[in-house]
């Protein structure tokens, strides 16, 4: 399935989260949850807002942004682009 953000709205696949902290194994309970991603989908931004983002962008983003969805296995994250605090270059 294809999703395509509306608006100034973009999809993002969470970078999985550290397994392992100087050999200590980190249940998934205790994993914090990840602050950066990569752009896989973007809108096409509104009258006010361009669309800076493209896909393939690495991004990182607030601790709470976005809408956590999962499509196929797959767990995806989806917010505005003013959620977006900095690319990684």
């Amino acid at each position: 399935m294809n999703i395509k953000p509306l608006a100034d709205r973009v999809l993002i696949v969470p970078a999985p989260a550290e397994e392992k902290v100087g050999g200590i194994i980190i249940p998934d309970t205790a994993k914090e949850k990840p602050l950066r991603g990569k752009v896989v989908a973007v809108g096409n931004g509104t009258k006010d807002e361009e669309m800076v983002l493209k896909a393939d962008d690495m991004v990182l983003y607030g601790k709470y942004a976005g809408t956590e969805l999962e499509l196929d296995g797959e767990k995806y994250l989806i917010m505005r682009q003013s959620d977006v605090l900095a690319v990684l270059g």
